[in-house]
């Protein structure tokens, strides 16, 4: 999955082109991430993520039949390619989504068959020739790290398609609803953040038993109220955007 916001120069990675590309970061510079607002999450993370970050589903397209679909993410900003989570180089939460720890690896798409393809940015800055860990082997064989970084994208892309699902079953029971969310910061800024969908609460509860039990004996409720947890988080982020203005503005009085 590339993008944009991230992966800025992405090539497909080459055993001739890259035989002597090396990983040299030995702590990663986040600074990277600075414009990513929000990330996509699959199911399976869900547990990690809504501690930190508040879970969001947004649109995504639509099915090969034409309907619609939405997929869940991370919210890491409160605006466009704003990320409260990066903090200088540092990221300001224990759990990075696993998008994010891949980089600066991503699988794109080639071909009719929209074949899975590894790929790096190349341009990012903790590349190079000579030191670090390296990708090929002397044989110009996939070193380990160049497999297990492989195998977590493989997986990351299983959990995609079972994340859809979530989705649709979410839809198909009519358990989404478009949100708002509103906040007045300090010297009279009003933050409105809109776009998304949250699970509705009153929907859930007229469920009839028999979905119910299937929701949870599928696991999607746990889901559910993983994300539900999650929206708390927003309070927190607005914290963190009133914490980022300058002290005449945090005390109510415009900056001159």
């Amino acid at each position: 999955m590339i993008i944009g916001n991230l992966h800025r120069q992405m090539v497909a990675v080459d055993r001739q082109l890259h035989r002597q590309l090396r990983i040299h970061q030995p702590k990663m510079d986040w600074s990277v991430a600075a414009e990513l607002n929000a990330l996509f999450v699959a199911g399976a993370e869900f547990g990690d993520v809504c501690r930190e970050y508040p879970i969001l589903f947004v649109r995504a397209g639509t099915d090969p039949q034409g309907k619609p679909q939405v997929a869940p993410i991370a919210a890491f900003g409160l605006a466009p390619k704003e990320n409260l989570f990066l903090r200088g180089s540092e990221w300001r939460a224990h759990y990075v989504p696993a998008l994010l720890r891949a980089y600066p690896f991503a699988l794109g798409r080639v071909g009719p068959d929209q074949r899975g393809v590894l790929s790096i940015d190349i341009g990012w800055k903790g590349l190079s020739q000579t030191e670090g860990v390296p990708l090929f082997d002397e044989a110009g064989e996939p070193t380990e790290h160049l497999k297990t970084m492989t195998q977590q994208l493989q997986q990351i892309e299983l959990e995609v398609q079972r994340t859809r699902e979530l989705g649709r079953l979410l839809l198909d029971k009519d358990l989404l609803r478009e949100m708002r969310f509103d906040a007045d910061l300090p010297g009279g800024e009003k933050l409105k953040v809109d776009g998304f969908f949250t699970v509705d609460e009153k929907q859930l509860a007229k469920l009839s038993d028999a979905d119910l039990l299937a929701l949870h004996k599928s696991g999607v409720m746990g889901l559910v109220y993983a994300h539900l947890v999650s929206m708390g988080n927003l309070r927190k982020m607005v914290q963190w955007r009133i914490d980022a203005l300058p002290a005449a503005a945090q005390a109510g009085v415009a900056p001159s």
